[in-house]
This record gives C-alpha cells, structure tokens and sequence, in this order.
C-alpha cells in the first residue's frame, strides 16, 4: 500500500503529540532505570547547614501575605543562619505595613516604590542578600517546617546548585489535597529526570539556588522558576535535584479563567525560554539536551502539530484518492475526542472515577492555552510586570481560617533553635 505525502503528514503529526505525551515518559523512564541513580542528600546537622536567605517577591498581596509571614517564622531552620526578606515591587495595598508589623521578629521588607516586574526585583534584591543560599516562594504558598531544611541540606555537596521541592495543591476552600492525574504525571517525569541528573527547572512555590550560580534574570522574563535553574545549570554544570521531602502547598486557582490565564502565562514563558536557553540542546549538555527537547520543547509545539493533524485529516477525508475508510475513523477519533473535552467541562467532581472522563478536557485545554501563550509571546507586551492570579477572597485564604493563623502580637519572637514548630494543618 503507497502512503501519499499527505497521509505521512497527518500521521506524522498525530505521532509527535503521541511521542510527547506517551512516548517520553515511558523513555525517561527506562532511561533513569538504565542509567540514572537515585540522588541522596549528605548528611548535614545544624552546623553544617548553609545560611539562607529566603526571598519573596511580591506585589499588593494584602490577602495572603500575614500568613505567608507567620509560616515563614515557624520553619524550623537555625535562626542564626536565615534572613527572611520580602521585597515589595512597588505594592499599593497593604502589603507593606501588614510586613513591617513582623521587623521585629526578623522579618526584612524591601519596599521598592515603583512596580518594575520579578526579574527587576530579583536582580536588585539579589546583592543585599547574605545567605550563602538563596531560597525562593510565593506570597501565597506555605512550606511545611522541615521544607527549608530538607532544601538546605544538598548544599553540603558542591556538586549540588539548584535544589526543587514538592509542591501540593489543595483546595481553597476545604485545605485538601487536590493533586490531580496531570500533576502526578508531571512529578513522575521530575522524579525520572532527577534520576538522570536532568531535571528541567524548578516550581516557582519552592526552591534554593546556590547564591554563587545565582544568574542574573533578563527583565521581562515569564517563568524565572525555570530559567533561573537552567542558565544556572548551563553557566556552572552544577546539579539541579528534585527533593520530595521538602513539601509547600499552595491552593489552586479559584475559577476556570484564572487557571487558564496562568496557563497561558505559562505557554508564553516556554515560548520565550527557548531563545533564552537554546544553548542547553547541544549534546555537550547530555541528558539535559534530551530532557529539554522531548519534554518542554515538543510539547511547547504540539498544538500546531494537533492543529496540523486535523486539518490534514479532514483534507485526507475529502480526497476521492485517499483511503476514505482509514481516514473517516480517524477524523472519527479525533472530533469525538474534541467532542468529549468539551463536554467534560460539565462532569460533576464526584465521583473520583470521573475524572478519566475530564482527561481530554485537561488535555485540550492546556493545549488551547499553549496555542493562545504563543501569540502572547508573540504580540503581547514584554514589560514583565505583575498580574496576578485570582486568588481566594480574605478570609477564606490559607490559614486564615486556621486557628494556627490567627494574628500573633507583632513583637512575636521566632522560636528557639531547636523547638519544634507547629505543624500547619494544610500539609
């Protein structure tokens, strides 16, 4: 049987996006069987801990921005070893008084009084800090004591730049952890890649850079949690680990739109990052070149591909000399598949089992978000400042509703070396 050019087209099409979303895994996966190693931190008590410096950047985050403070007090990290800052990039809420309430606790705030975006802020911030590791978060995601700790500890090897921790979502609304399949998905592959010693960036919720590979950030970039990691790693060879002991949560996004739009935030981030780190694909880079390629880049593009797919199978229907048999069930396939994404949008949460059913929606609409972040990379402005995501409203924020995050006196004293902190309940 002779394949027309058009039907390899249409097939190759369909296969890129098979190979992106099926195919990697089950290749890193064997590969980090074959030749990874399960990375192990040294060993490291209190005086060989390095000191920190934990930043976060934020912008008019009045609602989240106590209890981000008061849990940053109650990690258990030697207290003469961590500066806690927060810099303000030019917030017009509350947000710097609610901070300077906890200066005497040891809380730094760094008010800058204009709004110049992350990377700007980063860069300015950056000099000032003393740690010999710099610790990055979110004004609304809460680390588990031990978080900062486990971070921490890989540093006592050389080799290690870059640590990654685990992040957990949970409802906003209950606490519970609502990680869902597409989540797992994507920590199995970190964990793989981890193994193989090229794990692709880090989560923005969680992670230190050894302040020495700390790179300066391009203003206007849109996702600093993977570039920072990457051009540290491409700058020094250091190692960027994953560790799944060093736990943060963070709730996920109140409605439908605001995850959409951080998706395609996000899309438009992975867009810019390749003219930032092409470099990283030369095979002189190893597995990280592999990793890079299969993982981010492809799947960066297959919604052309997807696109490309359908076209070129309705033009395979239409074609009186192609096989109308092979090509119908194949249109078949992909409209029912688009058919059944749109209606998952109305699939109730329970029972568990239904989410299956919402894969082709998750699926699709992390493409469709892909497909938008590309034109805003393209068009959109390139300023880099801040917008951020819809979030819970006051009172229902984490640990607001917490008696664990009531309000302290703001001479609260951090505790003693040593005390063992309380828990928060969300993790």
């Amino acid at each position: 049987m002779t394949v027309t050019p058009l039907e390899l087209a249409c097939w190759l099409c369909l296969a890129v996006v098979v190979f992106a979303y099926a195919g990697y895994p089950v290749l890193v996966y064997a590969l980090a069987k074959l030749f990874g190693r399960r990375p192990e931190p040294p060993p490291a008590d209190d005086a060989h801990l390095p000191t920190v410096s934990l930043l976060i950047a934020a912008y008019n985050e009045e609602v989240d921005i106590e209890a981000r403070v008061l849990n940053l007090l109650q990690l258990d990290y030697p207290r003469g070893k961590l500066e806690l800052v927060i810099a303000s990039d030019g917030s017009t809420d509350r947000t710097n008084e609610i901070v300077r309430k906890y200066e005497p606790a040891g809380v730094k705030l760094v008010a800058y009084p204009e709004n110049k975006g992350k990377a700007t802020v980063l860069n300015r911030t950056l000099p000032t800090l003393s740690g010999e590791v710099v610790a990055l978060s979110d004004a609304n995601t809460h680390w588990a004591p031990d978080a900062l700790r486990n971070l921490a500890r890989w540093f006592a090897d050389p080799a290690v730049g870059v640590v990654c921790g685990k992040l957990v979502l949970v409802d906003p609304a209950t606490g519970r952890n609502v990680d869902g399949l597409y989540w797992k998905y994507e920590t199995f592959l970190k964990k793989c890649e981890s193994k193989l010693g090229a794990l692709l960036g880090a989560n923005g919720a969680i992670y230190a850079v050894r302040k020495s590979h700390f790179p300066t950030v391009q203003p206007g970039t849109l996702i600093d949690d993977f570039v920072i990691p990457m051009n540290a790693r491409r700058a020094t060879g250091c190692r960027v680990v994953y560790d799944t002991k060093a736990v943060a949560s963070e709730e996920t996004a109140p409605t439908i739109r605001a995850e959409f739009r951080r998706r395609v935030r996000i899309g438009a981030g992975g867009y810019q990052s390749i003219a930032l780190l092409w470099p990283l694909l030369s095979p002189a880079h190893g597995w990280v070149a592999l990793t890079f390629f299969c993982h981010k880049i492809i799947r960066w593009v297959c919604p052309f591909f997807l696109l490309a797919g359908l076209v070129l199978n309705l033009l395979l229907f239409l074609d009186p000399s192609a096989d109308h048999t092979l090509a119908g069930w194949l249109l078949a396939a992909q409209l029912g598949f688009y058919a059944a994404a749109v209606a998952g949008n109305w699939l109730p949460a329970r029972p568990r089992w239904l989410r299956f059913l919402r894969l082709p929606t998750l699926f699709t609409s992390m493409n469709v978000a892909l497909f938008f972040g590309f034109f805003r990379w393209l068009f959109g402005p390139k300023t880099g400042t801040w917008k951020r995501t819809d979030r819970t409203p006051p009172g229902r924020e984490f640990g607001v509703s917490s008696p664990e995050f009531r309000v302290p006196n703001p001479s609260h004293q951090p505790p003693s070396p040593g005390a063992t902190p309380r828990k928060h309940s969300k993790l």
